[in-house]
């Protein structure tokens, strides 16, 4: 068995698509990044790739790469799954983290689990999705951007 941790922050502006866990949230806001920022993936696929033993998502997925401009993290997400499986390394379980002041997301939460668990072809019931608020402290409590800490189990 092997664990890894994922932690990964984006900020908040105006005239971006909110995606998180592959689906688009109802929001004023996005969040901004190469790619549709979806920090909760990203958070998954750091925990992934460290269990693995392997480096971060910027060495397989760099910024700089046009390839990855705009790209549903989902892509990514799988891409990381492959990585590992190729490794030899199977999925056990994946739990995270959103931490957020707004918006609520728990409405949301049963479909973020569909999409992660068909892109990793894993069941949902060895998925664990969770949202937290800061209670207005620091920049999620400003409600200038969202956290996500996951971690994950590697057989």
């Amino acid at each position: 068995m092997r664990a890894g941790i994922g932690f990964d922050v984006h900020l908040f502006k105006t005239g971006r698509r909110l995606v998180l866990g592959g689906v688009e949230i109802e929001y004023h806001k996005g969040l901004i990044g190469h790619s549709d920022a979806d920090v909760l993936a990203h958070a998954i696929m750091d925990a992934l790739l460290g269990a693995a033993g392997l480096r971060d998502i910027g060495v397989y997925f760099p910024d700089s790469d046009i390839r990855y401009k705009n790209i549903s993290s989902l892509l990514l997400l799988k891409e990381v799954k492959k990585i590992i499986n190729d490794r030899g390394f199977e999925i056990i379980n994946i739990d995270s983290m959103l931490i957020l002041e707004k918006p609520k997301v728990s409405p949301y939460i049963p479909a973020m689990l569909k999409k992660l668990s068909d892109t990793l072809e894993l069941d949902p019931g060895r998925i664990g999705i969770k949202a937290t608020t800061t209670e207005g402290l620091g920049f999620c409590g400003r409600e200038e951007g969202i956290a996500v800490q996951s971690i994950a189990l590697l057989e």
